[in-house]
């Protein structure tokens, strides 16, 4: 049903008749099927963090956890939600419009390359690590950190042979297994961190090994599922032919898609080393107290979880959808802009009253995830550090995901060395930020800045879209829509506030969940009534089953 529906997208496109209509309507499946099956993926992703965060709490072993999962994580988001397949998808999708037998053939040499290059890459990173242990001084904690992490690096060339993979059945019209292979990762997990609560397992350092290696098997149950899946479009035995020279026009496009799609994922990852400096170096830098100490990576990294869970159910998720039809419309200017507007409609949608929601019910949901739940959970202080933090983030959720679709519209276009210098520049500045705002406000000054940068990010990238591509992504229309989702969304915020003053005060666990409950359930009913009150489209774009589009759909 998927491919059908690709096939007839792709089609109706070709044909230059009715292609607006059928393409938002397909956009809605595709987003549909990718936030259904992504929903599910972060659930389980929010319950595996549940897990290991009541395991390992907000203590050096938490922070040590949580910073040797960080880079198979970075390598899994950069890939799965982006910067390869915003390299490959493009000449994949022309390709295989022409030759479906070449396009697999490129998707083979890809797959090889790719696989030896991270694997290269993955033992000179644990040969570095080994030196680190050897030559460093002893210190119990440092060498825990550096040994989880060589566990966990082998998950690296596997969670990029599953990206690419993902990147194929998406082209195919299949974006439903690539969705749900997270799904798996957390499975294992979860299991395994459940071995220390059944009371098989007592030492809480051994159930963080146990945990890693887990998380090492899962990426490989991925790419047997991805590959079954497949069904033979990649095959390890082909003959490169022809597609080599399509295959260095994709390598050559993958770093400033890395960088340009990527900028979240490298600043959060800059946000953790920085947060590990207590632990790997030391409590001063150049003679001066770090503002930081052993908690402050488990509360930085656990509390990312949390603002991402929006920004991967839906912000991507609508990116990940609309990017194979910008590519299909590249060479029709009406209709790119046409699908670039409703995909950042429909990020806006969704980003910003999950930015608002976030912010109004932040205490009461870190407090239900982290607290409450043992003598291995995070304390008072960490669940007060994780609202801190959790504020920061929060403030840019819609920046993260309007970033997303700009940044595929450039790809689409050929364009992958725009979004890269403007990620650069973010990277700088929220670096620039980071060391100024951690003295007053330890691990939130990091979140903040992860914010502020996007937020800039977003309005840069707004702006080259309409001056290097000649498109007007925010015409009047998008403009209206746009403040109307605003207002309702801060109706929404102030009906959560309002219900959150009639609940009694926060004692313990079971009173902030039944505020956070009773929060959450009265903003999905503001938001939901207002946007069909006020007809907004992008609800009916969302919920949209069918084609019959017969023209470009008016701009209201």
């Amino acid at each position: 049903m998927e491919q059908e529906t690709a096939d007839n997208s792709a089609r109706g496109a070709n044909r230059g008749g009715g292609g607006a209509g059928d393409a938002h309507a397909g956009l809605g499946r595709a987003v549909r099927t990718v936030s259904g099956l992504t929903l599910m993926s972060r659930f389980a992703g929010l319950a595996r963090d549940v897990v290991t965060a009541r395991l390992f709490g907000d203590d050096a072993l938490g922070s040590a956890f949580r910073a040797a999962y960080a880079l198979p994580n970075l390598f899994r988001r950069l890939f799965g939600e982006g910067a390869l397949s915003a390299a490959f998808l493009p000449t994949y999708v022309i390709l295989r419009r022409d030759d479906e037998a070449r396009a697999d053939e490129l998707a083979t040499v890809v797959v090889r390359a790719l696989t030896l290059v991270t694997s290269l890459l993955t033992l000179l990173a644990m040969g570095v690590l080994v030196l680190l242990l050897v030559l460093l001084p002893p210190d119990e904690e440092r060498s825990l950190s550096f040994k989880l992490m060589l566990l966990m690096l082998p998950m690296m060339p596997a969670v990029c042979l599953t990206a690419i993979l993902g990147g194929v059945l998406q082209a195919v019209g299949r974006f439903g297994p690539p969705a749900a292979a997270p799904i798996v990762l957390n499975a294992f997990q979860i299991g395994a961190g459940l071995v220390f609560y059944t009371g098989l397992m007592t030492d809480r350092v051994m159930a963080a090994y146990l945990v890693g290696a887990a998380a090492v098997a899962a990426s490989l149950a991925q790419i047997v599922w991805s590959l079954s899946t497949l069904r033979g479009r990649v095959r390890w035995g082909a003959a490169a032919g022809a597609a080599r020279r399509h295959a260095r026009s994709v390598f050559d496009k993958f770093l400033p898609a890395t960088v340009g799609l990527g900028a979240v994922q490298l600043n959060s990852v800059m946000d953790m080393v920085i947060a590990m400096w207590p632990l790997w170096v030391g409590p001063t830098v150049l003679g001066f107290a770090v503002p930081l100490d052993a908690k402050s990576n488990a509360v930085l990294s656990y509390t990312q979880s949390i603002y991402q869970f929006p920004l991967g159910v839906f912000g991507i998720a609508v990116a990940t959808a609309v990017f194979p039809m910008l590519s299909r419309a590249s060479d029709r200017a009406e209709e790119f802009a046409a699908v670039l507007r409703r995909g950042l409609r429909l990020s806006l949608f969704i980003g910003l009253p999950a930015t608002l929601g976030l912010i109004v019910v932040r205490q009461d949901l870190v407090a239900v995830i982290f607290g409450g739940g043992g003598r291995h959970s995070f304390t008072p202080e960490g669940v007060a550090r994780c609202a801190d933090t959790l504020l920061g983030f929060s403030v840019g959720v819609w920046a993260y995901s309007l970033n997303h679709v700009y940044t595929r519209a450039f790809y689409a276009q050929g364009d992958t060395g725009t979004p890269m210098r403007v990620a650069v520049g973010s990277v700088v500045l929220n670096l620039s930020l980071n060391l100024s705002l951690i003295w007053p406000l330890r691990e939130a000054g990091m979140a903040w800045a992860t914010g502020i940068s996007a937020t800039v990010q977003c309005v840069v990238l707004g702006w080259l879209c309409h001056a290097r591509l000649g498109v007007r992504p925010l015409d009047r229309g998008t403009l209206a829509g746009m403040a109307r989702v605003a207002a309702l969304s801060a109706v929404m915020a102030a009906g959560v506030w309002g219900a959150g003053l009639l609940c009694p005060a926060a004692a313990g666990w079971g009173a902030h969940l039944l505020r956070l409950c009773v929060g959450v359930a009265c903003g999905m009913v503001v938001f939901g009534v207002g946007a069909v009150v006020l007809r907004l489209p992008e609800l009916r774009w969302l919920v949209a089953r069918g084609g019959g589009g017969t023209g470009p759909v008016a701009m209201d």
